[in-house]
């Protein structure tokens, strides 16, 4: 498609075509009236105050929505090709672009909607997302003489900018560029440099920024401060995303949903499904029910702890369900991972379909589906991120389902679950407990899923678990299991030669999966930690730790 440019009330814009740029300013014009600048004090939505994140393939995308969401501002993440009514349709204060692999003077380089620009609300621009103001108002970006990668000192020169405002003249930030503006668009100037970046950060010194490093990492100290600035003092928001105000737009909106139909929720066992349940319940009371749901794949005592749980603490009606030859049978002969999660997912929906027809009529599934969840099986809504893998309750749903799904944690992080499952007022060690993920111990045994070794992976999970708790770290880590391999390895047992299994132990520290790092255990936990299961465990001879973060590999094995 041809380059167009259109001239508008400030700025050249540089979109994909002519055709596009009017569509998008009928848009704009015809949002004028709703997307303005709020005024100070006012707020959209209730209490929602709203960021609209363009996601340009950024590895740290989902890293900007948490430090938002840490200043206690609500925003979400939007594919770059997003139509403009969807992103403008949380009523956003502002917008951030983020970084990219792309470089904006290729032909194909994804471009920000030019009703972003149109829409007069404030803009900041991440790496990518700054060469793109640059590109696109009529600046110019170009291939550095040296990449920028790693750590740097910015100098701030202009003191007046609110994005440095109670900051020092000097601090550390992290780049990860290969370009550089080097001609900055009208009426734009250079508010801080560093040694390779002239132009580390620009400002038309009213709406639109662009910072050439990355704020959201941790890499950058003051980073957190700087997009609060961004939020409050740029954006007008005043931090009113909270548990107590998501709480009650949930509600509301659950309510308006599902009006007199009647629902059922899918527990687990975890923090995620007793959240949205509570939520739920709190809405429409006694037209939720509950559904647990012993697959066979749950660790060991976990079905009967679990019920007991729910019952006593959720007081809402829960029916239990025994389908464990029902998804062992499924799962026979299945060794790819993809496959297993989509069985796993499909006969979920044949268990709560079939209990509905037991029920009544039943209109609505809830599921305790989080946002991590949704960017990582790269839904319609998360497009530009790469699928790494389906989850259960996100891609191994079937099409065509007779149940409507109400998924009130959809936008949250794990923390941000936490939080309002507290709020709630459900049990520490409900709200605290680990995540364990949908499919249980089938994407935990590596190939084919039989009786066997469940046992097997039980006994040494039961293992880790209760050395882990006796160590007092199980708050610390983010998950912490065993992996049954399908590695067998040769030992030696009381002067026999032994061929058995090779079990992998797991332990990671994370914020909400989206990446982790191993956790540094020590050693004499791990030596008690291999002992035991090596002992205990019949059938296991060798057992390994995995010191791999995320990325380059999964939490998971599967």
């Amino acid at each position: 498609m041809k380059k167009g440019k259109e001239e508008t009330s400030s700025h050249r814009i540089v979109t994909t075509d002519d055709a596009e740029v009017s569509a998008y300013l009928e848009i704009a014009k015809e949002l004028q009236g709703v997307q303005a600048a709020p005024k100070p004090g006012e707020v959209f939505h209730g209490e929602k105050e709203a960021i609209a994140i363009i996601d340009f393939g950024s590895q740290y995308s989902h890293l900007i929505a948490r430090r938002v969401r840490e200043c206690n501002v609500y925003c979400e993440l939007f594919p770059h090709d997003a139509p403009l009514k969807q992103i403008m349709s949380i009523h956003p204060r502002g917008f951030i672009l983020s970084g990219g692999p792309a470089s904006v003077y290729e032909k194909k380089a994804p471009l920000t909607p030019v009703g972003v620009y149109e829409s007069h609300l404030p803009v900041l621009g991440i790496c990518y997302g700054m060469q793109l103001i640059t590109h696109q108002l009529g600046g110019k970006v170009a291939p550095g003489a040296k990449r920028e990668y790693g750590p740097a000192v910015l100098h701030v020169s202009d003191e007046r900018s609110p994005l440095f405002k109670g900051l020092p003249e000097s601090l550390s930030v992290w780049m990860s560029h290969g370009d550089q503006v080097i001609d900055m668009p009208p009426g734009f100037k250079s508010s801080a440099y560093t040694e390779n970046s002239p132009n580390a950060v620009i400002s038309d010194g009213r709406k639109s920024f662009g910072l050439q490093f990355h704020p959201e990492v941790a890499h950058t100290p003051e980073g957190i401060n700087i997009i609060k600035n961004f939020l409050y003092r740029v954006c007008g928001c005043k931090g009113t995303w909270t548990p107590g105000n998501f709480i009650n737009e949930s509600i509301n909106s659950i309510r308006e949903q599902v009006r007199r139909g009647k629902v059922i929720c899918a527990l687990s066992g975890g923090v995620d499904s007793a959240v949205a349940a509570k939520l739920v319940h709190a809405a429409i009371g006694d037209q939720l029910t509950c559904i647990f749901v012993n697959n066979g794949l749950l660790r060991r005592e976990e079905p009967e702890r679990a019920l007991n749980t729910f019952r006593k603490n959720l007081r809402m009606k829960v029916v239990y369900v025994d389908a464990t030859d029902q998804f062992l049978k499924k799962l026979k002969g299945v060794t790819d991972p993809e496959q297993k999660r989509k069985h796993i997912g499909q006969e979920f929906i044949k268990v709560f379909e079939r209990q509905a027809t037991k029920l009544g009529k039943i209109d609505f599934l809830t599921q305790g589906t989080l946002y991590p969840d949704v960017i990582e099986s790269a839904t319609p809504e998360s497009k530009a991120a790469a699928k790494i893998k389906t989850h259960h309750n996100v891609g191994g749903l079937p099409a065509k389902m007779a149940l409507t799904l109400i998924e009130p944690l959809r936008y949250l992080f794990k923390d941000e679950v936490r939080r309002v499952g507290l709020e709630l007022g459900l049990p520490d060690d409900m709200v605290w407990r680990q995540p364990f993920p949908g499919p249980g111990l089938a994407i935990r045994i590596i190939g084919e899923v039989n009786r066997d070794k469940l046992e097997i992976l039980r006994g040494a999970d039961w293992i880790v678990m209760n050395e882990i708790k006796k160590a007092k770290l199980y708050r610390e880590m983010w998950q912490t299991f065993a992996i049954l391999t399908d590695v067998h390895s040769v030992g030696v047992m009381g002067d026999f030669r032994t061929y058995g299994y090779l079990v992998a132990l797991r332990a990671v520290t994370s914020q909400d999966a989206m990446t982790a790092d191993w956790a540094r255990l020590p050693y004499p936990l791990l030596a008690t930690i291999s002992n035991r299961i090596v002992n205990e465990v019949h059938g296991v001879n060798r057992v390994v730790y995995d010191i791999t973060s995320k990325p380059p590999s999964t939490i998971e094995w599967e």
